[in-house]
């Protein structure tokens, strides 16, 4: 059966993708309160068709089968002489790959949304911002320069804002959304700096140009460990890896699925997408930074997963460790297999989500410890719930095995050729915790006798509103992998480490122009230096040059070896994490409160998270709440008292000018013309006109004449 799409086509249908959602956004928004149900039919209709459209280009480029193929069209956004922005999409196979991920889920999630929040008073605005939220996230996948990446990224930015903090009237709410907000705004500050650093250096934002430019050594060494470590900022906040972590667990005030979208397919995964799609801009140092990052994410973020008893918070915590798993392949040089675990992740984690929210819809509790025997009252919510689990957990035949499996190889490998295990170790201990903590939410939540009488005979299974976004979640996590790595199931067809030297040859660089170096690796381009120290996971994250063929070989066989070792490993791990919490919380063997008692100072810090809000609230907060006041202080006292200075000596000089206008030369003035004109009236009464009164006048002028005389 031939699909050949043509060019014009792949672009028409991944314009159509991005603006069904948008579309839906807007009628949604401005008629849904006039539309029969609201409008939500809006939504599921065109974000289903926007989904059977990414169906149309995933078979194209699963028939076309070569990952370095791509399309692309842009045009001139801004020209300002000098300076110009264009705006432009690629789709390729990473593209196609995201494209159905997004559309999958979302779908799902609309579809589960008409049950779950049917009733709500808000009901259409829910279904407005689901739409927005994906027309972003897809803006993003879409994106073929770093400007409307970032443009887009700061939109996904603005819908989570919306959808954390839909619950508004809810003092939690209302504080989650602000800060998941405020959180993400200090990694884009840094993911701003590193754009501004390569367009600085480069003169472009296309995202082939910028690759073509590192491999020619326009920006090198220091400089680009920092535009690159700047970038990575926006993938601390957008996909909370540590220290930028600590929105994601309170975006769970958010309706569940809400959660769902951002955890499996939307927000999270946008830092490692942007990662994956931005590699070769990332040096050794870079990429050395977010291993090390990503290994103490998923290790942290399983261990608080242990002690919490809120449904969501577990998987919260849960999706943070996967997440770290993903940053910690892009740290060891395996974008492939993070993007492999991306694509598996969204599909298990969003049933796992949607579980929890048919769990919480029959029960109106969030947590395990109301819950107890739900196997027996909601077996379809159960059987897929238990699907999504064992995937989490990485049991060999489920899909998270594969990625999983193939990220703990790449990570170890890293470490067989540069001497860094710790990023692996902490991984491989996080693979026992995983199926440990989500069998205790198992074992506490759907087996065992009910916690609470009332809930569990109050519960019942979901409607198929519900019920079926379940079983088509979990039929994709179980068959989603094609039961390979990788590097050798269908996931080769579409990803593969992109050949930077061929992608060079595409865009030459004629002149260096914008040339900025600071020397790190002098007369080595990124490629080799890259090769030099990082892991080369499958064939080559970076073109290989010449003459390292041998080298090349033996990097092929660490990883081999690697990745059985890591397999054998994560196999035992599950094992002994799953017998581990059914030893503890199936046969009650183990009392966890006894051991809560011995070990207290343990229990307080996972159950308070690392402490990070307090040591945030303590430093960060406390330092900005000092800077606003003394700002304030400054305004108030110095600006403020300038201001009002100047004007109360301006009101005091204009005061003594006007005195004196008034007084003395006003007054000179009026004086002047009161004696003239008093002097007139006398001289006027003088002049009476009769020849008798001036007689009188003289006999009396001669009369005082005389006495003056006889006087003196």
């Amino acid at each position: 059966m031939n699909l050949a799409m043509s060019e014009n086509a792949i672009i028409t249908c991944a314009l159509a993708i991005l603006v069904l959602p948008l579309a839906s956004y807007a009628l949604t928004f401005f008629f849904g309160k006039k539309l029969p149900r609201k409008g939500d039919f809006i939504g599921v209709t065109f974000v289903g068709a926007a989904w059977l459209l990414a169906i149309r280009i995933f078979l194209q480029f699963w028939q076309q089968s070569d990952p370095s193929f791509r399309v692309e069209a842009g045009f001139t956004w801004v020209d300002l002489g000098g300076f110009s922005i264009d705006a432009g999409i690629l789709v390729d196979g990473m593209t196609s790959v995201m494209l159905m991920v997004v559309t999958t889920v979302s779908f799902f999630v609309h579809l589960y949304s008409t049950g779950y929040m049917h009733g709500d008073r808000r009901y259409e605005r829910f279904f407005a911002f689901l739409g927005f939220f994906t027309f972003s996230m897809i803006g993003i996948v879409l994106s073929n320069n770093l400007f409307f990446l970032y443009v887009f990224w700061e939109l996904v930015g603005l819908a989570s804002y919306l959808l954390i903090g839909f619950f508004f009237h809810k003092h939690s709410a209302a504080n989650a959304n602000k800060k998941a907000f405020l959180t993400n705004r200090v990694g884009d500050w840094g993911f701003w700096l590193g754009i501004l650093t390569f367009f600085t250096a480069t003169g472009t934002l296309n995202y082939f140009e910028l690759f073509a430019h590192v491999h020619a050594g326009t920006i090198q060494g220091t400089l680009l460990t920092f535009a690159g470590l700047g970038l990575f900022m926006g993938c601390l906040g957008k996909s909370a890896q540590m220290p930028l972590h600590i929105w994601l667990p309170d975006a769970m005030e958010g309706p569940t699925p809400v959660s769902a979208l951002i955890h499996a397919a939307t927000m999270v995964a946008a830092g490692v997408y942007m990662v994956a799609r931005l590699f070769p801009l990332f040096g050794p140092t870079a990429l050395l930074v977010v291993c090390y990052v990503g290994g103490i994410t998923a290790f942290v973020a399983a261990t608080i997963a242990l002690v919490k008893t809120d449904f969501k918070r577990v998987l919260a915590f849960s999706t943070l460790s996967q997440l770290g798993y993903m940053v910690m392949s892009l740290g060891a040089g395996d974008s492939v297999n993070a993007m492999f675990h991306l694509t598996t992740h969204a599909m298990f984690k969003g049933l796992l989500f949607l579980t929890a929210g048919s769990v919480i819809h029959a029960v109106h509790s969030q947590e395990i410890t109301d819950m107890g025997g739900l196997r027996k009252k909601m077996p379809i919510t159960f059987l897929t719930y238990m699907v999504g689990t064992l995937a989490l957990a990485g049991v060999p035949g489920l899909s998270g095995f594969y990625s999983k499996d193939g990220i703990l190889g790449s990570t170890l490998a890293m470490g067989m050729v540069n001497g860094h295990y710790l990023p692996f170790i902490l991984g491989i201990v996080a693979a026992l915790l995983t199926p440990f903590y989500m069998f205790r939410l198992t074992f506490r939540a759907f087996f065992g006798k009910p916690a609470d009488q009332e809930r569990y005979d109050h519960a019942h299974e979901s409607p198929w509103t519900m019920t079926v976004p379940l079983i088509g979640l979990a039929i994709l996590a179980i068959f989603v992998s094609g039961f390979n790595t990788a590097d050798k199931g269908w996931f080769s067809k579409f990803a593969a480490p992109y050949d930077v030297a061929a992608i060079a040859a595409q865009y030459p660089i004629e002149s260096a122009g914008h040339h900025l170096v600071v020397a790190e690796h002098a007369g080595e381009s990124h490629a080799e230096a890259a090769h030099a120290e990082m892991v080369d996971p499958h064939g080559g994250e970076h073109a290989v040059a010449e003459g390292h063929g041998e080298e090349h070989g033996g990097h092929h066989d660490i990883h081999h070896t690697a990745h059985v070792r890591a397999m054998m490993m994560s196999i035992a791990m599950v094992i002994l994490g799953i017998l581990g919490a059914w030893w503890v919380y199936f046969l009650h063997r183990i009392d966890p409160s006894k051991l809560q008692a011995r070990l207290p100072g343990v229990y307080r810090v996972l159950q308070g998270q690392y402490f990070f809000d307090e040591l945030y609230a303590a430093t960060v907060y406390r330092f900005t709440l000092w800077w606003s006041h003394l700002c304030s202080a400054f305004d108030r006292i110095v600006v403020d008292g300038i201001v009002n200075g100047t004007g109360y000596l301006t009101r005091m000089v204009s005061f003594v000018s006007g005195s004196f206008d008034r007084y003395v030369v006003d007054g000179a003035v009026n004086g002047v013309a009161a004696v003239l004109q008093g002097a007139g009236e006398g001289f006027r009464r003088v002049q009476t006109g009769r020849i008798q009164t001036y007689l009188v006048y003289v006999a009396a002028s001669v009369l005082i004449l005389i006495l003056i005389y006889r006087v003196l």
